[in-house]
This record gives structure tokens, C-alpha cells and sequence, in this order.
């Protein structure tokens, strides 16, 4: 996510945006069956293993930030597919409106709580979508990287969801996947069967408010690098790519690696 472009008001967001009706946060049958058929079609395909707290730990209300490295067209659909069941809420996330406009497909990922983003004006409606699903109340998954990753490791992230996090008060709850690349490469077109893929999360946090005006870009660009970190450290070392200097070996101990026992049946 890039940083927002002030020209459309305080935070980006634009007055307009109160007159909008409430988003949902409650799982409807459709997200069930898409997220059960995902489940289904994966599994069929790869084992999907999952690391980290207890669902119980998950954050049952408010608004929340699910932030993940990006490696694989999978990756949407594991964190939607086995994480939705986990926090027991819709997750919602920010698409390309050509996505949105293709039949059936379209409505379906509407449904399922995806906002379509035309080009040009990506950075500023982004940004004023993201804080308002988060101003509700409610789920926001984001890749910091922007893009899939070429080698597999981490690549440096913008600044924008560290200035959403701030400007939200929003804890952020880190993900770290691994193997998708493996199982979905990049500019493959189809998923190629066989192997593992681990999914682990992290423990949610909170970013500490940014400083006065002067410090507040080095702050933002602090904050960028913790989030980073905490994903980072839920990484097998060779997915950890730029940010592998903030791991240090004693921290893995406990970050996120105890085994998740899910409330949905699926291949484990």
C-alpha cells in the first residue's frame, strides 16, 4: 500500500464517505461455501499446514489489520480460506476493479468482501477504503509488498500501512507464509500439486503513535520496518529476503510457531 496523497482531505478520506452504507462483518453463507470450497480444492492439492496462537487469542471484535508476506495467487485464498473460520469475521480487501468487472466472477468477490481499485486514483481511493473498513470496525488483509515477490524473499514495502495502522489506532496481526511460491509460481497458470504450505501467525500488536510533524516520516518508516520484522520473523530464512537483518536468532523462539488447531475439518 503507497502513501496516500494528502489532496483528497484529512487522511485521504473524503467527507462523502459518512453518507456511505456500513460495511458487514459477519460471515454470510456464501463466504462459508467459498471459503469451505477453497479449503476443499487446496487441501486436494497441498498439505496446508497452520502455526500460531489459539483461536481463542484472535481478536474477536474491532477493527483488525492482517498483514502478509505475498509470494503466490494462493495466497489470497489460504488467508481467506483458513483464516475467516479462525477469526470468525469477514476479511476484507482491496482488488482491481477489472477483477470485479468479469461476470459471476465479479459478484463473487464481491461477496466475499473484495473493493474493486481503478487504476489512476489506486493510492488515494485505497487508502480511503482501507480506513474506512477499519473505522467500522471491522477485518483489512494487506500485503505491504504491493506485489508477489520474484525471489521468494520479502521485498522492501511502502509506508502506507504503517501510516493507515497510525492513523487508525488498528492492531496489526502478522502473517508469514511459506511454500506458495512452490505450490503456485509466479507466472504459472495453473497451481502445481504436491508439497506443504505453512501458514503462521503472529501475535497482533500495536504500532506506538508517531511523534511530532518533524520525526514523523523517520517514524513512519520505523513503524514500516516493525511490521516487516514481525512477518519476518514468522519466515523460514530464505523467504525473509531485505528485511532478514532485523531477525535475531533468539527472537524466533515463540514467535508464532505453536500448531493451530482449527474449527473447520480440512487436510492437515
Amino acid at each position: 500500500m503507497s502513501r496516500p496523497d494528502r489532496s483528497a482531505g484529512s487522511g485521504g478520506v473524503p467527507a462523502a464517505r459518512s453518507k456511505e452504507r456500513p460495511l458487514e462483518d459477519g460471515l454470510t453463507w456464501f463466504i462459508r461455501l467459498t471459503d469451505l470450497t477453497g479449503r476443499t480444492i487446496v487441501g486436494c492439492l497441498t498439505r496446508v499446514r497452520i502455526e500460531g496462537l489459539e483461536p481463542t487469542a484472535l481478536p474477536a471484535g474491532g477493527p483488525l489489520i492482517i498483514a502478509s508476506n505475498h509470494l503466490s495467487n494462493a495466497d489470497p485464498v489460504i488467508i481467506a480460506s483458513w483464516l475467516t473460520p479462525l477469526l470468525g469475521r469477514r476479511i476484507h480487501w482491496l482488488g482491481k476493479q477489472e477483477a470485479l468487472d468479469w461476470p459471476l466472477i465479479g459478484w463473487g468477490l464481491a461477496q466475499n468482501g473484495v473493493f474493486g481499485i481503478r487504476r489512476g486514483a489506486a493510492d488515494i481511493e485505497a487508502f480511503r477504503l482501507a480506513r474506512r473498513v477499519l473505522e467500522e470496525g471491522h477485518v483489512l488483509a494487506v500485503f505491504p509488498e504491493g506485489t508477489r515477490s520474484r525471489t521468494g524473499g520479502l521485498q522492501e514495502a511502502k509506508d502506507g500501512l504503517a501510516i493507515l495502522a497510525l492513523r487508525t489506532g488498528a492492531p496489526i496481526l502478522p502473517v508469514g507464509l511459506a511454500g506458495t511460491d512452490r505450490f503456485w509460481p509466479r507466472g504459472r497458470l495453473l497451481p502445481r500439486p504436491g508439497g506443504e504450505v505453512v501458514l503462521r501467525v503472529g501475535r497482533p500488536f500495536h504500532l506506538p503513535e508517531a511523534g511530532s510533524e518533524g520525526d514523523r516520516r523517520a517514524a513512519q518508516h520505523a513503524a514500516t520496518e516493525e511490521i516487516m520484522r514481525r512477518i519476518a520473523l514468522l519466515l523460514p530464512p530464505e523467504h525473509r529476503g531485505v528485511y532478514a537483518h532485523l531477525v535475531e536468532p533468539a527472537a524466533e523462539v515463540g514467535a508464532g510457531r505453536e500448531p493451530i488447531r482449527p474449527r473447520h475439518p480440512g487436510r492437515r
